[in-house]
């Protein structure tokens, strides 16, 4: 699709000049705003309430720095990031990302995806998302403490359990988040529920761990029956490793597929047996170490490891034959070129577990190839939904079971489902799913925005 709108070309434009240098915030307000096409020649009220205009730029933009000492007695300073990027229909909401490639611009589109994936999933929570270029790989406990209660010692002048609510992303974990709410809990004397993603003895929720990956499953198998195939007997190809891969694995495996690869950023397991999930989890789990381990402690006797991107889609024994690819590693990982082999080796789906993991490139691969594309906003929303189940659960301070939070997030994901197909068919786009998550999640933070007047 292209975006042919003269309004919202307009309006492309002068977000391109004023964020400049951002190219992952400005390629996903270039997908938003290419969808919301027939919204906005249908919906002259939002345009007069500058309501397009509003929703692409932050609320508040916070950037801050982070000093810390080493283990060696040295100080170190990272910068530390939250975009509050929209508080129309609740408090923001949206993880902490700790990478080296972290930056306003990957915050901002991050933050900016977060707006339409929360409203997806029914629950009050508006927009956020933050981080630092802090690398917790290769720090001792000592140290990741120490950064972590830095960077919350700014963060906690602007959080808040009714204001923004922050979870964990790539490199916050359970213990990155317990050292963070301690240091909160010091700072401001109470303990609410300011982060979510915390442990299960201090207000964690049941099923956090497993809900970004299960809720994926869901979400495809509900895309899945709509087109009159399930997951039985399918060949998957997942990327990743980390929490959302290896619960992505286990629900699909649930489900009946044979899930073939995982990966880390320095290579893959193409293992045609399928792959060892028990292994997996110890290996990235327990022993924090590098998926080649796989190699030789499996009982699969034809695993494979292979450097390099699981997109090439190549092994010893040729190509990798291929049904569901559920992408679950990070932003842009499959090119142009990459899709093409994901529909030249069979692929006829693809959801998605990370954030934005497809190039627009990819993205018009998928819909020339009639593949069915589940966008990463509606998803992978399992695991703020389930989040948003925790802040639930630290406001009646009860807790509930695993069948509980499971069956809640199995029912979001559903209806998120649902509410893509229904409005890709209401606006004309059967099918496309993309566009569909965009329209609806858009429609309801729209309507809220027109309601509060110009703020």
């Amino acid at each position: 699709m292209e975006l042919t709108n003269g309004y919202l070309k307009d309006l492309l434009e002068r977000v391109k000049a004023r964020n400049q240098g951002e190219p992952e915030f400005i390629e996903a307000v270039t997908e938003v705003l290419t969808t919301l096409q027939p919204v906005a020649e249908k919906r002259q009220d939002l345009i007069d309430a500058g309501v397009f205009e509003r929703i692409v730029e932050p609320e508040r933009q916070i950037i801050f720095r982070v000093p810390w000492v080493d283990d060696s007695g040295k100080v170190q300073v990272n910068r530390g990031f939250r975009i509050q990027f929209n508080s129309a229909i609740g408090p923001y909401k949206g993880g902490l990302r700790l990478h080296p490639s972290v930056y306003l611009g990957i915050i901002k589109f991050l933050g900016f995806e977060q707006i339409f994936k929360n409203s997806l999933t029914t629950l009050p929570m508006g927009g956020g998302k933050g981080g630092s270029d802090f690398d917790p790989k290769g720090k001792s406990d000592g140290e990741v403490m120490r950064f972590c209660q830095s960077f919350m010692t700014e963060l906690s002048k602007h959080i808040g359990a009714d204001c923004d609510v922050p979870a964990g992303d790539i490199g916050t974990g359970a213990r990155e988040i317990g050292y963070m709410f301690g240091q909160y809990k010091r700072l401001r004397n109470e303990f609410t529920g300011v982060l979510t993603g915390k442990g299960l003895t201090y207000g964690g929720s049941l099923a956090r761990t497993q809900a970004t990956g299960y809720g994926l499953c869901y979400f495809t198998d509900e895309m899945l029956k709509a087109n009159g195939k399930s997951f039985k007997d399918q060949a998957v190809v997942i990327s990743g490793s980390g929490n959302v891969a290896i619960y992505a694995t286990e629900k699909a495996t649930q489900y009946g597929a044979k899930v073939v690869t995982v990966s880390d950023s320095n290579g893959y397991i193409y293992d045609p047996d399928g792959i060892d999930l028990d292994l997996v989890k110890q290996i990235k789990e327990v022993e924090r170490g590098r998926i080649k381990e796989y190699i030789g402690r499996t009982a699969h006797k034809n695993a494979e490891y292979h450097d390099g991107s699981v997109w090439t889609l190549k092994c010893n024994a040729g190509s990798i034959k291929l049904d569901i690819a559920l992408p679950c590693a990070t932003q842009n990982e499959i090119n142009g070129e990459a899709a093409k082999a994901i529909a030249a080796n069979g692929g006829y789906a693809v959801a998605e577990g990370a954030n934005m993991p497809s190039t627009p490139e990819a993205i018009e691969v998928y819909f020339a190839n009639n593949i069915l594309y589940g966008p990463a906003k509606a998803a992978n929303a399992g695991g703020v939904a389930t989040s948003g189940l925790e802040m639930s659960q630290n406001s009646e301070r009860l807790s509930w079971s695993f069948e509980e939070v499971d069956e809640k997030l199995h029912n979001i994901m559903i209806n998120i489902f649902k509410s893509c197909d229904e409005a890709s068919k209401e606006y004309g786009m059967p099918g496309n799913y993309m566009a569909g998550a965009n329209i609806a999640g858009f429609l309801k933070v729209a309507e809220a925005m027109k309601a509060q007047g110009c703020v």
